[in-house]
């Protein structure tokens, strides 16, 4: 049982997670990528910072370009 104060965390919007995308679907779904292991690194190392999604971003831009055909299995 919870041993806090009653009434919960005042300040819990503080703590919550922000919103990046501008899309209404959750980023629920996983994509393995290789890239060389040097990048690997840097990411590793915080050279890059939110690699996630300057990669979602890159995505959707390419999507935005070259929209799939209405026909194509997009699994």
């Amino acid at each position: 049982m919870p041993s806090g104060r009653p009434g919960g965390n005042p300040d819990l919007e503080k703590y919550q997670f922000e919103k990046k995308h501008d899309w209404d679907e959750p980023c629920s779904d996983r994509i393995q990528l290789r890239l060389p292991p040097r990048m690997k690194l840097a990411i590793k190392e915080g050279k890059i910072k939110d690699w996630q999604e300057i990669c979602r971003k890159a995505i959707a831009a390419e999507l935005e370009k070259n929209p799939p055909e209405s026909g194509d299995n997009q699994s």
